[in-house]
């Protein structure tokens, strides 16, 4: 009897358990996040089937930022298609009325789900699994979109607590920080211990439980609009911490 069993993963991939062999997605996304400028009709998303032999169903749907399956005000179009073996195709992100009611002054966030459905199996006692991805979409309301270069990444500040830091992010921007340390991971930075990887929202702050009294300097990584991980050198006075130019570079 044949099964069918979904398995929800990470877009950057996850190890099933150990008694499974390892599986790989046959429908690839093309990007790690998405952004949606509020003034565009429409993005557009490339999958792509790896699978040389077999067609699949790729089936994508967007969540809210409870992960609630919504119907707008933003949508995925085709929600359901059929991508031939090595071919590629593409998932259209469009808005409805109802984005005029998002936040204008900062962004707001959404998820991206693709979900691959297999041909069923020709043959008895097969397990299919379904492997979904999912990323971060970002609505951006075009009026905080900023100029060419500009980071507003640089505007974080931590103020340093008996107990580590305070995060402040005064932006209308989310931010990502995926690795807090001494000196930069190329040289060998260790993260600080207890951190993990963390997403502040806009004009939010956040405590971090860190071992960071003993810090004048230090490293923060983020994950840019292209998935990329850049660091920036933040530099303490007193007990507040501002991003700096690193001397070394």
């Amino acid at each position: 009897m044949n099964k069918y069993t979904l398995v929800k993963m990470a877009v950057a991939g996850l190890t099933l358990l150990s008694a499974t062999p390892t599986v790989n997605a046959a429908i690839a996304l093309d990007r790690t996040r998405a952004i949606y400028v509020s003034d565009a009709g429409s993005i557009s998303l490339n999958i792509e089937n790896q699978n040389k032999r077999l067609p699949y169903l790729a089936q994508s749907w967007i969540e809210d930022d409870k992960h609630q399956k919504i119907t707008g005000p933003l949508v995925a179009l085709p929600p359901l298609q059929r991508v031939e073996p090595g071919e590629r195709s593409v998932v259209r992100i469009t808005k409805t009325p109802a984005a005029d009611s998002l936040p204008q002054d900062r962004e707001s966030l959404f998820y991206f789900n693709l979900r691959e459905i297999p041909p069923q199996s020709e043959k008895s006692n097969v397990i299919q699994l379904a492997l979904q991805s999912q990323i971060k979409l970002f609505y951006r309301p075009k009026a905080i979109v900023l100029t060419k270069g500009e980071n507003w990444q640089e505007k974080l500040v931590f103020n340093k607590t008996a107990t580590g830091f305070t995060v402040e992010n005064p932006t209308p921007f989310y931010v990502t920080l995926t690795s807090i340390a001494p000196k930069t991971l190329k040289e060998g930075g260790v993260m600080l211990k207890g951190f993990e990887p963390f997403m502040l929202a806009p004009k939010s702050s956040q405590t971090l439980a860190l071992s960071a009294a003993n810090l004048n300097s230090f490293y923060v990584t983020y994950i840019n609009d292209y998935g990329g991980h850049t660091e920036l050198n933040f530099v303490c006075k007193g007990s507040v911490c501002h991003s700096a130019p690193d001397k070394k570079k």
